[in-house]
């Protein structure tokens, strides 16, 4: 019972998030979840090891920890856009070197 309300506490926040999201990090929000259900796809078929994951997912808060930062004062600047692009495209190579390498789990 308590598994169930809090599955569903869990996808109604994931629902209602991106409601109350800026529309400047629309871009931002989108290419964040393809990431993570990248990373997510590797863990599963065993592309990643438990310590590259744990790296990557240690990327994706540092980005998600800028995005708030950068949402906080209700307008996300240009130059706070372009920096949050940009860790992405470096976390989206980390992602795929780390996919491709011959370390597996």
């Amino acid at each position: 019972m308590k598994t169930t309300k809090l599955l569903a506490s869990v996808l109604i926040t994931a629902f209602c998030l991106p409601v109350f999201a800026q529309p400047s990090t629309t871009g931002i929000t989108h290419t964040e979840r393809n990431q993570k259900d990248r990373v997510a796809q590797g863990i599963r078929t065993g592309e990643l090891t438990n310590s590259e994951a744990h790296t990557l997912q240690g990327q994706q808060d540092v980005i998600r920890a800028d995005k708030r930062a950068a949402m906080a004062d209700g307008v996300v600047t240009t130059a706070e856009r372009r920096k949050i692009k940009h860790e992405q495209a470096r976390a989206g190579r980390a992602i795929h070197n780390k996919k491709h390498n011959a370390a597996t789990s």
